[in-house]
């Protein structure tokens, strides 16, 4: 019996095969990934280009300051709510149905006085809003 003790060799890992295996995995990976963007919707978003703003004939225009007043046509309207900005509209569209509902909205106005302005149109049936924009270069000026 040898009861000599031997001399313990370290354990050494070899990261070559490691290396090998991961970089086909990598090609594996980069060969199956689809670079597609999500096509599920169609999206065509829009454009504010002040070139192409239109003149329409029957336009009502309402401003909505930052503050949350109205003026429809610059005529002030008294009150906030939903039923005055209806009435006012009702007397400034002349032209009835067909008129356009320009809402040229302050910048920091709140969200919910556009869509006061937006919900009073539906309720006497104007149903062609549109949004009064200005260029990037019009806003770098001022």
């Amino acid at each position: 019996m040898n009861f000599r003790p031997r001399a313990k060799e370290e354990p050494e890992i070899n990261l070559i095969p490691f290396i090998d295996v991961l970089l086909v995995v990598l090609i594996f990976l980069m060969l199956t990934t689809t670079y597609s963007k999500f096509t599920e919707m169609q999206l065509k978003l829009p454009v504010a280009d002040v070139d192409a703003q239109r003149d329409y004939p029957r336009e009502v225009v309402v401003a909505v300051s930052a503050d949350g007043r109205y003026m429809i046509n610059k005529q002030p309207v008294a009150g906030r709510s939903t039923e005055a900005l209806s009435q006012s509209l009702a007397e400034a569209a002349k032209a009835g149905k067909d008129s356009v509902v320009i809402i040229s909205a302050d910048a920091t106005a709140t969200h919910q006085s556009v869509i006061t302005v937006m919900e009073a149109a539906r309720r006497i049936g104007l149903t062609q809003i549109t949004f009064a924009t200005q260029s990037s270069a019009a806003a770098g000026a001022k």
